[in-house]
C-alpha cells in the first residue's frame, strides 16, 4: 500500500476537493457554523507567519487558525486516507506562498512536535498532552524550558465493536483492563470473550495521555502485539475485532474520522456519556485538555508570541468551537 506523507495527504485532498467539489461532499468554511468574527493579529502576513507545528489531532486546529487568520478560504475534504482535512483554497494564496501550508503548518505529531519545539525547528505547537519524560529530559539537556498552556479542552474515550453489548465501565474497570487484571469481557458484565486490548506506541499524544490522565502512575500491562501506530487505524482495527477496545480523542473521533457510534461505539464511564454538555461541565471523568506550547525564551515581541498570546483570548473562540473542542473560557 502507497503511503502518503500529511503534507502530500493537504495536497491531494486540496486538489480533488477544488476539481471534483461538487461530487466528492467537501465542505467550504462558508458551510460551517460560524457566529463569531474573527480578530486577526496586527502585522500578521504569510512572511512572519509563526512556524506552527502539532499533533494529528490538532492538525485541523493549527490549519483552521491559520486560514482564519491570514482570510484564506477553506474547504474539508477526505484525502486517500480515512481522515477529513482543511484545505485551503490555493486560489485565494498569492502564487509566492503556495507552499506556505507546508512550510509553515506542519504535523509532526505530539513527539516529533515537541522535539522541533524544544530543538528550535518550531515556534508554537498544538497537541493534546505536555511534555512526555523523555521530551523533558531531552529540554532539560539542551537547557530548554516550555511554557505549556491549555487553551481548549476534549474528552479521552474509549470505543468497542459494535456487536461488544458493554455500555460503560468505571475507571476501576478501565485501569484494570489495561494493566491486565481483567481479561474477559464477562468480568465487567459483558459477553464471555478475551478481551483485545489495543494500544499506542509511547510518546504518542494518545497514548501519554492514557497513561497520565487514565493510569494515574498504575503500570500498563504488555500488549505490544496490539500497538497501533497510526490514530486512524485504531478505527479499522476495533471495527473488524468483535473484542476490541482502545483509545483515542471525542474531537478526532467526530470530527475527523468521523466514525458514528453504530461504527465505533463511545462508552460511558463512571455512567457519564462524553458529549460537549459533559465535556463542559466536566463531568466526564477523562477530560483531555489541548496546550499550546512555546519555548520561554520566545521574545515577547515576536509574532509566535503574539499568536500564543491570541489563543488565550476570545479572539480564538471561534476557530476553537470551529475545530470541535470546547473553549476554555
Amino acid at each position: 500500500m502507497i503511503k502518503f506523507s500529511h503534507q502530500q495527504q493537504s495536497f491531494l485532498s486540496a486538489a480533488v476537493c477544488f476539481l471534483i467539489l461538487s461530487m466528492t461532499g467537501c465542505e467550504t468554511s462558508a458551510d460551517k457554523d460560524r457566529t463569531e468574527e474573527v480578530a486577526r493579529i496586527e502585522g500578521l502576513t504569510f512572511d512572519n507567519y509563526p512556524r506552527v507545528d502539532g499533533s494529528t489531532s490538532c492538525r485541523h486546529l493549527n490549519e483552521i487558525i491559520a486560514c482564519k487568520l491570514l482570510d484564506v478560504p477553506y474547504t474539508w475534504g477526505i484525502p486517500l486516507v480515512d481522515e477529513w482535512i482543511v484545505s485551503p483554497d490555493y486560489e485565494h494564496i498569492p502564487e509566492a506562498y503556495r507552499d506556505f501550508f507546508w512550510q509553515r503548518i506542519l504535523t509532526s505529531q505530539t513527539h516529533g512536535a515537541f522535539m522541533n519545539l524544544i530543538d528550535g525547528n518550531a515556534d508554537i505547537i498544538l497537541t493534546h498532552r505536555t511534555m512526555s519524560p523523555d521530551e523533558k529530559a531531552h529540554a532539560d539537556a539542551q537547557g530548554v524550558t516550555l511554557t505549556e498552556t491549555p487553551v481548549a479542552r476534549d474528552a479521552f474515550v474509549f470505543i468497542v465493536n459494535p456487536v461488544n453489548p458493554v455500555k460503560s465501565l468505571t475507571v476501576t474497570q478501565v485501569q484494570d483492563i489495561y494493566t491486565g487484571k481483567t481479561t474477559n469481557w464477562k468480568q465487567v458484565g459483558s459477553h464471555d470473550a478475551a478481551i483485545k486490548v489495543f494500544t499506542r506506541p509511547r510518546n504518542s499524544g494518545s497514548e501519554e495521555v492514557m497513561r497520565e490522565l487514565v493510569m494515574k502512575g498504575l503500570g500498563m500491562g504488555d500488549f505490544p502485539e496490539s500497538q497501533i501506530g497510526s490514530m486512524v487505524w485504531v478505527f479499522s482495527e476495533v471495527i473488524n475485532n468483535g473484542d476490541a477496545v482502545c483509545y483515542t480523542f471525542l474531537n478526532y473521533k467526530e470530527l475527523i474520522v468521523r466514525k458514528s457510534d453504530s461504527e465505533a461505539p463511545k462508552i460511558a464511564v463512571n455512567g457519564i456519556f462524553p458529549d460537549k454538555e459533559t465535556i463542559s461541565n466536566r463531568t466526564y471523568p477523562f477530560i483531555a485538555e489541548v496546550h499550546v506550547a512555546i519555548r520561554s525564551d520566545l521574545d515577547r515581541n515576536s509574532m509566535a508570541y503574539k499568536l500564543y498570546e491570541w489563543l488565550q483570548s476570545s479572539a480564538a473562540h471561534a476557530a476553537i468551537t470551529e475545530s470541535g473542542y470546547i473553549y476554555n473560557d
